[in-house]
């Protein structure tokens, strides 16, 4: 799984981060007056996926919402 695989956008106050052709999401936001982002709750994966394709899309998927924050001005 490389970064490229991945899409990542914008929703409100949200940064989501999906993988075309799967049920893959997770989004993430900012509380005010922290310096950092936060998983929300909610990921959704296809039922039955192995905890280690689910870790990675979880780990690399924070990676390139650490990216988009940075560009948005969200974070440091």
């Amino acid at each position: 799984m490389q970064p490229s695989d991945l899409r990542v956008g914008v929703e409100d106050e949200h940064i989501v981060v999906t993988m075309p052709d799967t049920s893959f999401r997770i989004s993430f936001f900012k509380f005010r007056n922290e310096p950092r982002l936060v998983e929300s709750p909610a990921m959704s994966v296809e039922k039955g996926t192995p905890s280690d394709k689910r870790k990675a899309f979880e780990a690399l998927a924070w990676e390139v919402a650490n990216a988009k924050a940075r560009e948005l001005g969200w974070i440091v």
